[in-house]
């Protein structure tokens, strides 16, 4: 489909070697021999060939120039660095210093989860261990304010930075896929946790929250729709540059004519536009079949025993690996969603499912009900789940490893859609080889029922793995569609060129026919190998690979959003405005490091 030119042909700058603007805006030149850049600064070669390298340099080595920021002065900075003119950086004041602890210490509060008060507590147990490790310095921790207010002032402004740096990258994405995560609750609040995964000039690849929207405030599809574009325009992202969108399976997403992903496509149709892949159910795979597989009986009979044994049965050495499990996902303290969700892990199903007998045990003990151990239908129906569940658990931490690209991920799919078969097939001839928990069930049954009483039904569970396929089949359709333009970005030098469209087979061929860019291909992971490659020589392909590339491959960023949320949804559910959430979410997720000596500039001039 992209390999076709059917709508305006993507524009890429040339990615690789030296270009002129890096002088002013990364303080580099280019390198007299050999390849890089020659750091003014440092007079460093930053060997290199592509703008993330010397970028990086800038970032972690001169941050402190960015306080050259208007155009003349930048130039003049320039001119005098080339004379070898260098301006000091002005040493960190004490009280600098100290502003610069305390946003340090905000920063890690608020990875922790921690409420805005815990501050103070840091504070005195700083002063306690100074005291008694290094008296003479306890003063130093005079100008560092931990309060409350100070805290939560300071957890926002970080945000704010964070902000400001990714819609600076943001203004050279060539392509860009968002992902929209409709699962967050917080307190008795929806959230739609709205990510974005652009692709800059040589493929670099940049995976961010880009905004967080209160459903309770926006129910409407297309209020949603009018803040979700409102936040592409604040952060430069036009429509035209948008390639990929991939959801939860909720009907608020994907809705066939109400649902988000429909207002989206109509909205981004347009001749300068790109046919918008959409791909449903990568998120949160192991709800998949939770939504399309009746278990709420068996999943909520769990959830009371669970929060028994939280309450009466913390103190049973046999239920010690599962409380620890619990606590590690969601803290002492759940909510009976966060809590559903958790036990549709297939890990924590097949652990629970291990300690039935003494679960059996405990209930008894305390005199709850046993009934669900009584009936085999369902002793069967929990160790088919526990299979089903441990299946999607092994596909969905494939899916969870990143920087693969979308190629590696669809394979991971079809892989998976084909395991489905072989187990359709298995059920049907009773063969339960793939199905280690529900054979453990029928042969403990067998040693209690009369030879003639029926114990599996497979018919009722062959059904099930159809529904399965089904919705696979129709969650990731349109990466079926991109097939021919996955293949050509995986395996370019085995890509048959006869089987590419016409407008693509004389760059296919030109490229196969390049051994210094098979060499570099055998060497090189995909990334490397499309960042090297020329635009001007392969406009098609380049164009493909950056496409391909800006697809969200992985879960990774949405888990860790929902695996903040789990572990601190007691400190969440405290009373927070939506701009706090989303500062919290986005220090909780972000691979950006926030530029602390500007920080502490815009302190000193709030504060003069």
């Amino acid at each position: 489909m992209w390999m076709t030119p059917k709508r305006s042909k993507m524009e890429i700058d040339e990615s690789r070697g030296f270009r002129a603007e890096w002088t002013q805006r990364y303080l580099v030149v280019e390198a007299p021999e050999g390849e890089g850049a020659l750091c003014l600064v440092c007079r460093r070669l930053v060997v290199a060939t592509g703008e993330p390298d010397v970028r990086h340099h800038y970032e972690a080595e001169h941050d402190y120039y960015e306080r050259y920021v208007a155009e003349g002065e930048r130039a003049a900075l320039v001119e005098r660095l080339r004379q070898g003119d260098l301006p000091e950086a002005a040493p960190l004041t004490p009280e600098e210093r100290a502003a610069r602890a305390g946003l340090g210490l905000a920063r890690l509060l608020a990875l922790k989860g921690c409420g805005w008060g815990e501050g103070d507590f840091v504070h005195r147990c700083m002063e306690v261990m100074l005291r008694d490790v290094l008296p003479d310095h306890v003063s130093v921790l005079d100008g560092i304010d931990l309060s409350p207010e100070i805290t939560r002032q300071r957890v926002l402004d970080i945000n704010q930075n964070l902000r400001s740096q990714l819609f600076n990258r943001a203004k050279d994405f060539k392509a860009y896929s968002l992902a929209l995560d409709d699962q967050a609750f917080v307190a008795y609040e929806n959230y739609l946790l709205v990510f974005v995964r652009g692709v800059g000039h040589d493929l670099e690849v940049q995976e961010e929250l880009l905004t967080i929207i209160n459903l309770t405030h926006h129910f409407s599809v297309g209020a949603l729709m009018a803040a979700i574009l409102e936040a592409l325009q604040t952060a430069g992202l036009s429509l035209q540059r948008m390639v990929g969108l991939t959801t939860t399976h909720t009907l608020r997403m994907i809705g066939e004519n109400s649902g988000l992903v429909s207002y989206m496509r109509e909205k981004a149709v347009s001749p300068n536009c790109w046919n918008v892949i959409h791909y449903s159910g990568f998120l949160h795979l192991e709800l998949l079949s939770s939504y399309d597989v009746d278990v709420n009986q068996i999943v909520n009979a769990i959830s009371e025993w669970i929060v028994l044994i939280k309450t009466r049965g913390v103190r049973r050495p046999e239920f010690q690996a599962l409380l620890t499990e619990s606590e590690s996902e969601h803290g002492e303290r759940v909510n009976g969603r966060c809590l559903n969700n958790w036990l549709r892990k297939g890990k924590t199903l097949k652990l629970i499912f291990s300690l039935r007998k003494e679960i059996k045990t405990f209930l008894v003990s305390i005199g709850a009900t046993t009934v669900h151990f009584t009936d085999n239908e369902w002793l069967c129906d929990f160790g088919f789940l526990v299979d089903i569940m441990d299946h999607l658990r092994e596909l969905s931490e494939l899916l969870r490893v990143s920087k693969v690209f979308a190629a590696a991920a669809f394979d991971h799919i079809c892989a998976f859609e084909v395991k489905l078969n072989l187990l359709q097939r298995h059920i049907e001839e009773k063969n339960l080889t793939h199905f280690a928990a529900l054979s453990q069930v029928v042969d403990e049954l067998k040693g209690h029922l009369q030879e003639d009483e029926k114990i599996l039904d497979p018919d009722r569970y062959r059904v099930v793995i159809c529904r399965l396929q089904k919705e696979f089949e129709r969650h990731f359709k349109d990466l079926k569609f991109i097939k021919k333009d996955l293949e050509l970005f995986a395996n370019p030098f085995s890509f048959k060129p006869e089987y590419a469209p016409i407008s693509v087979r004389v760059e296919l061929t030109k490229l196969q026919a390049n051994t210094n860019l098979w060499n570099e291909y055998r060497t090189k992971d995909l990334g490397q190998f499309y960042a090297g490659l020329s635009a001007e020589s392969y406009p098609i392909i380049k164009g493909v690979a950056c496409k391909v590339a800006s697809l969200f491959d992985s879960s990774k960023i949405c888990e860790k959003a929902f695996s903040y949320l789990t572990r601190n949804q007691h400190t969440l559910s405290q009373p927070l405005t939506d701009e706090h959430l989303h500062a919290l979410f986005r220090i909780a997720t972000t691979e950006i490091e926030p530029h602390w000596d500007d920080l502490v500039r815009r302190r000193n001039e709030s504060n003069p």
